[in-house]
């Protein structure tokens, strides 16, 4: 398992250059001059040139991301053109609340398809199947700003149980951490928890057919043991690489739910850069976010010498 772990990590490395190289080159790829783009229409042509010089514009393209490249190994993010804050100090005042609505909505959805899967592939046919399953393709092809806004008009506006927006901190409390997150985190999770439901259901479906799970029936191995021992751990290698997988949907579905909730997270500083073209956030941002994917499908590679030891590729 250590000489598995070791290649996995070792072969993560270049992935993250290739993430880096790609993040730098959105400066480059952008259309029009993107000093010009950022000085505005009644910038001079000092003020371009300014812009075109902080960015290092002038510079060769590869000696521009060694330079940057090596900033970023230091924990240098580059500095904001609008705020003149450093980029690293503006994404750490904005990861709290990102990084809480991202846990929290993994937690959820975890709690609430898997069991619904197992339930689902146990009573394959039945009425609680197909509920289950209508819950899936809603909850899978309707867009989170749309269950955002219906959960902010229902919870927030005509019932006033929970905030329509904003974010406390959890040092102000266990509670209103988690009633500012609440409406969010079903927003979100709501399609990460219809993915990871019909998974769940069509492996375990898989798995509940094979010869062990009648040998244990056979022996009078009761239903939950059977469920949720035998069977779901056979069956977690494809959930966990759903589960992995759908940090990407969580970190674009994040942009979107903390734009309806007026959340301060990353994804409101994401769409304030973009608006404003400040790419040196845009970049910082991105690559946070890049990096980690990459750390968690790694985990998620790990842990699949924990659920078949076989696995040794």
């Amino acid at each position: 398992m250590l000489a598995y772990a070791t290649r996995r990590v070792l072969t993560t490395i270049p992935v993250m250059l290739i993430v880096a190289f790609c993040v730098f080159s959105l400066l480059y790829l952008a259309p029009g001059d993107p000093a010009a783009i950022i000085a505005g229409d009644q910038a001079t042509p000092a003020d371009i040139e300014r812009i075109r010089v902080s960015l290092g514009l002038n510079e060769p393209f590869l000696v521009r991301f060694g330079d940057w490249l090596w900033q970023i190994l230091h924990g240098n993010l580059g500095t904001s053109i609008f705020t003149n804050l450093p980029v690293s100090h503006m994404i750490a005042q904005r990861i709290e609340p990102t990084l809480s609505l991202m846990v929290l909505t993994v937690v959820f959805s975890i709690v609430i398809a898997i069991p619904l899967g197992v339930i689902a592939a146990w009573k394959h046919g039945s009425l609680i199947d197909r509920l289950v399953m209508l819950l899936a393709v809603f909850g899978f092809s309707t867009p989170v700003f749309v269950v955002g806004y219906l959960l902010a008009y229902i919870f927030a506006l005509q019932l006033d149980w929970l905030p329509v927006q904003g974010f406390d901190s959890i040092r102000q409390g266990l509670w209103p951490f988690l009633r500012t997150l609440i409406l969010p985190t079903i927003a979100l999770g709501l399609i990460y928890v219809a993915l990871l439901a019909r998974i769940t259901r069509t492996t375990m479906l898989d798995v509940l057919n094979q010869d062990y799970i009648r040998t244990a029936k056979a022996k009078g191995v009761g239903q939950l043991p059977i469920l949720f021992l035998h069977a779901l751990k056979n069956a977690a290698v494809p959930i966990v690489t759903i589960i992995g997988n759908g940090v990407a949907l969580l970190i674009g579905g994040a942009v979107v739910t903390e734009s309806v909730f007026a959340i301060p997270g990353l994804g409101r500083l994401t769409v304030d850069a973009i608006l404003r073209r400040d790419y040196p956030v845009i970049q910082g941002v991105v690559l946070l976010f890049s990096i980690t994917y990459v750390l968690v499908n790694l985990v998620v590679d790990l842990l699949y010498t924990v659920f078949d030891p076989r696995i040794r590729y």
